[in-house]
Order: structure tokens, then C-alpha cells, then sequence
């Protein structure tokens, strides 16, 4: 899923974008970029990642 995609089915989840310093919500590859990738680039473990945006998507 992008990162863009994300954010559109779970606006929550931007503050878990924002402790990452994944601004990446805010630049044009958001369309584009699956959040691996994303994670990835940034040096932010995937699954930490995940976990985080999936408990928060859950309250």
C-alpha cells in the first residue's frame, strides 16, 4: 500500500507518520511510494512500523 493510500483510509495514522519523521505524506512520492520503501529509506524497521500503525488504525 502507498503511503498516500494509507493516509487516505486511515487519517489517524499521521501522527505515527509524524514520531517517524516520515514526512513523506507531505512530498509528491506519497502516490507513489509503498510504505516499505518509505520505512526503508528512512532506516525505520517495517514491521516496528507496521505494528504501530496497525494499533493505531485499531482505537
Amino acid at each position: 500500500m502507498t503511503i498516500s493510500e494509507i493516509l487516505r483510509r486511515y487519517p489517524e495514522t499521521l501522527p505515527v507518520f509524524e514520531r517517524h519523521h516520515l514526512d513523506c505524506y507531505d512530498c509528491q512520492l506519497a502516490d507513489f511510494e509503498q510504505l516499505e520503501h518509505g520505512a526503508t529509506v528512512h532506516k525505520i524497521d517495517v514491521e516496528s512500523l507496521l505494528c504501530e500503525l496497525n494499533c493505531n488504525i485499531k482505537k
